[in-house]
């Protein structure tokens, strides 16, 4: 079978001849490009053609693109960014007020990490709500569909609704520090803001569930820590309604949660009603074991992931150390047609491509089924 082939068998509930073995290099690549260390044979950008290589060269499938299929139409106000040496600017300018954000790029991790946020009480979550409320969109598949032509027999085409309104602010535009204060400053004016949101987000999922696409993620990035408070008044009901028209539309709803996943998994399978929760982290990097995760969620719900992205690069563990975790995963996902072994959550910078080869390899010699 190919990747593809397995992976649809995975998602169908069918049993494929091995376990399926799929990676997310976005990282990987961000901090090859930025350092001047891409390889040349992958710079091929028509439908990242050469990303594609890159993958089958290195013995993984594809799944993750990060694309919204829709286009953000601005009616009066604009954002603005401006880059200051490594430091990165963003400014929504809106009739109702401004808004400023501060990212500070660490070279030694190749990530921005934020200083300032955008929305710091109610008052600016208003000004947020109103650039909310005046925005548009429209539909964008052209990238979607040809996605099918690059990825072939290795993948899945897989697009990105909005994250929920509760999570767009604890993740990008709040903190979960300002959203805790605000729910606590004034809990009604908030779940009413959120809730104005949600009808313009709604637009957008409703446009990414009609795209070619075939998985559609929720891209939540949950860590529970920071979420289990608020889980139950502004996420569950938003989680449900889009899981039950993704199921209606005759596709695949995905959540990422990575971190801790113990407070918040069970939910996001038995209430949320998520078809996979990708890019979980067992131990010893999160909070579980992997087996653990057959009795924490709903029997029908797929657990993808389970190589801790840190154990790519050589310098976090042994080659020993590696190989027996990777064989353990695959001991367990082998156990029944309900794992796909993915990345928890990204292949870190400074990854040996041996590692992830041998991976290929590993899959190869145990991956079949008991």
């Amino acid at each position: 079978m190919t990747e593809r082939e397995r992976v649809l068998a995975i998602l169908r509930h069918q049993q494929p001849d091995q376990l399926p073995w799929m990676a997310d290099f976005a990282y990987l690549v961000d901090s090859m490009k930025r350092s001047g260390t891409y390889p040349d044979e992958y710079t091929d950008t028509y439908l990242d053609n050469g990303l594609q290589k890159m993958h089958r060269d290195y013995g993984t499938g594809f799944y993750l693109q990060g694309f919204q299929p829709y286009r953000t139409i601005a009616h009066g106000w604009k954002m603005r960014t401006q880059s200051q040496g490594n430091v990165l600017v963003r400014t929504l300018e809106t009739p109702v007020g401004t808004l400023r954000e501060e990212q500070h790029y660490s070279p030694d991790s190749f990530s921005y990490g934020i200083t300032e946020h955008m929305v710091k009480d109610i008052e600016d979550l208003k000004v947020y709500a109103w650039m909310v409320e005046h925005t548009e969109y429209e539909p964008d598949y052209e990238f979607a569909q040809k996605r099918y032509e690059t990825i072939g027999d290795n993948g899945v085409v897989l697009c990105y609704t909005p994250k929920s309104p509760l999570m767009d602010q604890v993740a990008i535009f709040s903190g979960v520090e300002n959203v805790t204060y605000m729910t606590m400053d004034d809990e009604e004016e908030f779940g009413a803001l959120l809730a104005q949101m949600e009808e313009k987000y709604d637009q957008a999922c409703r446009l990414t569930v009609e795209s070619p696409a075939e998985c559609i993620m929720i891209p939540e990035n949950i860590s529970s820590e920071c979420v289990v408070p608020f889980y139950q008044t502004y996420m569950k009901a938003y989680h449900q309604k889009w899981t039950k028209r993704i199921r209606e539309a005759g596709k695949f709803s995905f959540v990422h949660q990575d971190g801790t996943v113990r407070g918040l998994v069970s939910q996001l399978s038995r209430e949320s009603g998520f078809d996979v929760i990708e890019a979980i982290t067992p131990k010893p990097v999160g909070d579980v074991d992997i087996e653990e995760l057959e009795d924490l969620t709903d029997p029908s719900t797929i657990i993808w992931g389970g190589i801790p992205g840190g154990m790519f690069n050589e310098l976090s563990c042994s080659d020993e150390e590696f190989e027996e975790h990777v064989r353990h995963i695959i001991r367990v996902m082998t156990s029944k047609p309900r794992y796909v072994l993915g990345v928890a959550d990204q292949v870190v910078p400074g990854s040996s491509p041996r590692r992830i080869r041998r991976v290929r390899e590993l899959v190869d010699q145990y991956g079949q089924y008991k």
